[in-house]
């Protein structure tokens, strides 16, 4: 008889984020409630893929609506993105 994967909601420990991914997250270390960029450092619009596979593996949380742009995801780092990054919480 066969196994079935069981599908979890928990991250594996082992998955690391990309250098795309990282570079997104870890610019949430420099913003008050670990909020997420919407553009990198030369004015680029981040991926839309990035901000997705980060909130899928619980890495990052979408935050709040932008009114102006809906389409937008506007995220915070959550416990599992600090502790990805080498922090133990919010709080550095």
């Amino acid at each position: 008889m066969a196994e079935t994967a069981k599908a979890s909601s928990e991250p594996s420990p082992d998955l690391r984020p990309s250098a795309a991914q990282l570079r997104y997250l870890a610019r949430g270390l420099e913003e008050p409630g670990g909020k997420l960029p919407l553009f990198d450092r030369d004015g680029r619009e981040i991926p839309r893929k990035t901000i997705e596979a980060c909130i899928a593996h619980g890495w990052a949380e979408p935050w709040v609506a932008n009114p102006m742009k809906p389409s937008w995801l506007v995220c915070r780092l959550t416990a599992e993105g600090y502790r990805i990054l080498g922090r133990c919480d919010g709080k550095g």
